[in-house]
């Protein structure tokens, strides 16, 4: 984020804690937590899009425009989506199955032209269900001479949940992009959070790969996809308010924050999440 942007986000939560509701919570012992909530968007018109930034923007770390939808829109729509991110001050990113396919055509230059001409802030990459074979360094370093962020997302879409030694390889895998130059970690689930990445097939989050990606890659250089909100709870329950979320529906941002926060009857018994004593 260029310090201009820096600034705008201080503006815009400063004018929100000075909100009614803001110094209510104040009071209240809630705690102010950091952005750390990206929602997708799988095909929003712009104009809801648009309240939910109203709405939520404050709040979000980044906005996902999923799968290849908002390459087969109209571009003007497209286009509103980006800069509604923008007056919010909420980086945009372009979700990684259209990275693949672009790979996988030998098109990677056109798409991260596309991708910076349209005005994203960085792009997802990921080998989710293609072999890429390009090495990190390099799909870094095309990205950032276009301009673009890089997020790499781990594990695999068709494979099923991760066994141990999965996780381990995934590690390494990640910290390759970390060095090579990404941003982010993302961790796979998909839209389910069932058989996939962290969470088994009854969608039961196996803590142990949870906690060991968090530790690998920093909670906040990694971003856990958490669909459903069975997935979403688990994380912060046992990661913390701070974990950071992807793939949220837009719809369930408020009820997300709401949860972080020990504002929510499942939460508030959380002694991590509940609110700060107050006399």
């Amino acid at each position: 984020m260029q310090e201009g942007d820096r600034g705008k986000v201080s503006r815009m939560l400063r004018a929100h804690r000075g909100s009614a509701a803001a110094e209510y919570l104040t009071g209240l012992g809630v705690r102010s937590l950091p952005r750390a909530t990206s929602p997708f968007d799988p095909g929003y018109d712009p104009a809801t899009l648009a309240s939910h930034l109203d709405q939520s923007g404050h709040l979000l770390a980044a906005l996902k425009l999923s799968m290849a939808g908002w390459m087969l829109a109209g571009e003007r729509a497209t286009r509103a989506k980006l800069e509604a991110a923008r007056s919010h001050s909420v980086p945009t990113v372009a979700g990684g199955s259209s990275f693949e396919v672009a790979v996988a055509q030998r098109r990677l230059r056109e798409y991260l032209g596309l991708c910076a001409e349209l005005g994203f802030d960085r792009i997802e990459c990921g080998d989710g269900f293609t072999e890429m074979g390009l090495p990190p360094r390099t799909v870094v370093g095309l990205a950032h001479a276009h301009g673009l962020g890089v997020q790499f997302e781990v594990g695999k879409k068709h494979a099923g949940a991760l066994e141990r030694h999965a996780a381990e390889a995934l590690v390494r895998q990640g910290c390759e992009w970390l060095e090579a130059g990404a941003g982010e970690i993302v961790v796979e689930a998909r839209e389910s959070a069932r058989d996939v990445g962290a969470f088994r097939a009854d969608g039961v989050l196996d803590v142990e790969i949870a906690e060991r990606f968090a530790a690998a890659f920093g909670i906040d250089r990694v971003s856990f996809e958490a669909p459903a909100k069975a997935s979403q709870f688990a994380l912060i329950d046992r990661l913390g308010p701070t974990v950071r979320l992807s793939n949220v529906r837009l719809e369930e941002v408020l009820r997300v924050e709401g949860y972080r926060r020990g504002l929510h009857s499942d939460a508030f018994g959380n002694t991590r999440l509940r609110p700060v004593a107050v006399r």
